[in-house]
């Protein structure tokens, strides 16, 4: 009696699952850097949900008796021109700056990843049209078209978020149409294609579960370049307006007292600083342990 072979359809690549997060998690942690950028992200979270309720008086309190007072047990970080308590206005500033990190990073995320598994998946002239729009984006420096946006709608806090999040679109785009290209020619895709999957079922249910490492990393290192965008923007008058706690503002603020008074601008910077950095040296140590190829 012959034998009869039966084909079994290809198998799909194994999807995140807990013990491929406590694989993850074991090669984070033995990068020392990440893990000390990943506490650091925990703690300013912590802070900026937590840390107005043990901060004494407003952010916006002016004290014309106690101008430029330098750092002291009353005043942690001393005082600024008119007299409001800088450690308070940081403190109160952090909600803010994760707030628009977060808000645009999510904006940017939602339309490139949308934009490049339409242009990765379908090719021709739709991958074209697209990523020669991307492409013009692109041709701009970030913070220039970050700038010419929001020259455009005004200068407020919301129109920082839309201007960061339009600007981080390309890169989420062009990251996720490569890893589309290569995953759209796996046999289990073309399996799932014969079986009579539709293209949305394809794309959303299998493609996008399988390419969401470079995402993630993306989404990490581009936390620290929103906020330091959105900062950039504040410094020069265009994001968030006084007397709103925004560290951009505040360095822009003390500029002009950094010889008589250098705390007022000092503190605020080395906020920024700090952020920027935990999220880059975070995302540099996550991308190691998602990448398959490092043991």
């Amino acid at each position: 009696m012959a034998e009869t072979t039966v084909n079994k359809p290809a198998a799909k690549p194994p999807s995140p699952t807990i013990e491929n997060l406590k694989t993850i998690f074991k090669k984070l942690r033995k990068n020392k850097a990440a893990m000390v950028g990943g506490y650091l992200i925990i703690f300013f979270v912590i802070v900026a949900i937590f840390g107005p309720l043990f901060t004494t008086g407003s952010p916006s309190a002016i004290d014309p008796t106690n101008r430029m007072a330098p750092p002291s047990a009353d005043n942690w970080f001393g005082t600024d021109h008119q007299g409001r308590d800088i450690f308070t206005r940081i403190i109160h500033g952090m909600s803010i700056t994760l707030y628009i990190g977060f808000s645009s990073v999510l904006i940017g995320a939602i339309v490139g990843v949308f934009i490049g598994l339409v242009s990765g998946y379908y090719g021709k002239k739709v991958d074209a049209i697209l990523m020669r729009c991307m492409d013009v984006l692109l041709a701009f420096p970030g913070i220039l078209l970050a700038l010419a946006i929001v020259s455009v709608l005004g200068g407020s806090l919301q129109n920082v978020i839309i201007a960061v999040g339009i600007f981080s679109v390309p890169m989420f785009a062009r990251i996720v149409r490569g890893s589309v290209l290569a995953v759209r020619k796996l046999e289990y895709v073309d399996a799932v294609r014969a079986l009579g999957a539709s293209d949305t079922r394809i794309i959303f249910r299998h493609v996008l579960p399988n390419i969401m490492s470079p995402i993630i990393v993306q989404a990490t290192l581009r936390m620290a370049t929103a906020i330091l965008t959105a900062s950039g923007l504040s410094f020069l008058g265009l994001g968030a307006q006084p007397p709103t706690p925004e560290w951009g503002a505040m360095l822009s603020a003390g500029r002009n007292y950094m010889w008589d008074s250098p705390h007022i601008a000092l503190f605020p910077g080395l906020a920024i600083v700090i952020v920027v950095l935990a999220f880059n040296i975070f995302g540099d140590g996550l991308r190691d342990a998602l990448d398959p190829k490092t043991k």
